[in-house]
Formats: structure tokens, C-alpha cells, sequence
């Protein structure tokens, strides 16, 4: 059965919105269409480990992190249906209960949950399908040979690696999912025939 590796931030929950009225009080208006980088904060001069602790405040009000998208949760009902899915996500430790009761309350179907330190470290894990917003995470994980959904977000656009799949909404992974699962088969098959 296909292992899927389901990213939170930027593909389940939008929590940049959260950020963007978090910074926008304490700095100068950033707008989500004013990000087309993955490290954005550098070019408003943020530190970086200052935008991830910020992000760690944000999930302290999990309850007001919108969904990416409606029927979040129908989808990720489907591609249940697909093989096992598991949500794979790069935190600080003390979100996890958060981002765990966020997922409950939108009705989140997975399997596991796992948290890593870092988002880099997901290439690692053994999982044959990801479905990230990073470009970072993206390259690192098709580098490893993974097979890698790209949830469309205005900082990914810039990467146009043919080798990922690129997605506006969550369903449309399960085609996707769906030709991948049967491209692996074929060439299973195609290497046992003499």
C-alpha cells in the first residue's frame, strides 16, 4: 500500500493569514500576494527564527486558523481510500497538541502523526508520495527519489521541477495519486517479465 506524507502548514491549514494579521500589527502590511519566496522574511528583514516562533504563537489560536481550502476534510477522506496517510509535518514541539486539535476540528482524516524539527528532514522518512508547499522540501524530496505533490502556494510558483506535480486544491491529488500508483505497478510488472 502507498505511504502519503501530508504537510500541514500551507497545504491543510493556512495559518500565513494568521501570521500576516500577527505581523501586520507589530510591523509594516505584508499581504499573502506579497509573498513569492519561501523565505520571504529576509526580504522584510525578519529574522527567520523570529517568523517561526511567531508562527508557534499563532497556533496557540488554532481556532482561528482557517482551512486552505472548504471540503479540506472530504478530501482528505479520499486519498485515505488511496493508501496510508500520514501527517507529516516541521515544528516547534510545543504545537503539536495545537496542530493535533486543529486537525481533529476539521475533521482530518490520517493514520499518523509525525513531527519533525525540521522540514528538510522529511526527505528522510520512508514515504513514497509527499504532499508539501515547499519548494526547499520539494527539492530536497526528489532528490531522494520521492514521488512529491506540490500544493500551489504564491511562494512555490518559482519552482518548476517537472519531476513534481503541481495542485490547486486537494483532490486533485487523488488523480495524481492514482497514475502514480499505477506507473509504480507497471513497472513492477515490467521488471518480473523475462
Amino acid at each position: 500500500m502507498v505511504k502519503i506524507a501530508l504537510d500541514v502548514d500551507g497545504v491543510l491549514a493556512d495559518v500565513i493569514q494568521s501570521w500576516l494579521s500577527y505581523n501586520n500589527k507589530l510591523r509594516a502590511t505584508i499581504l499573502k500576494s506579497d509573498i513569492s519566496e519561501w523565505d520571504f522574511w529576509k526580504r522584510h528583514n525578519i529574522d527567520k527564527f523570529d517568523f517561526y516562533k511567531e508562527l508557534s504563537v499563532c497556533w496557540k489560536s488554532w481556532k482561528d486558523i482557517p482551512p486552505t481550502e472548504n471540503e479540506i476534510s472530504s478530501a482528505t477522506k479520499k486519498l485515505s481510500k488511496l493508501g496510508t496517510v500520514d501527517i507529516v509535518t516541521a515544528r516547534e514541539e510545543s504545537t503539536h497538541n495545537n496542530v493535533k486539535n486543529w486537525l481533529q476540528f476539521y475533521g482530518i482524516t490520517f493514520k499518523n502523526y509525525i513531527g519533525v524539527s525540521e522540514g528538510l528532514e522529511k526527505a528522510r522518512l520512508d514515504y513514497d508520495i509527499f504532499i508539501d508547499d515547499s519548494p526547499i522540501n520539494a527539492k530536497s524530496m526528489l532528490e531522494a527519489g520521492k514521488s512529491v505533490i506540490l500544493y500551489n502556494q504564491p511562494w512555490n510558483l518559482k519552482f518548476d521541477d517537472p519531476r513534481a506535480k503541481r495542485i490547486h486544491k486537494l483532490k486533485n491529488a487523488i488523480p495524481v495519486i492514482g497514475r502514480i500508483i499505477d506507473t509504480h505497478k507497471y513497472t513492477k510488472q515490467e521488471s518480473i517479465q523475462p
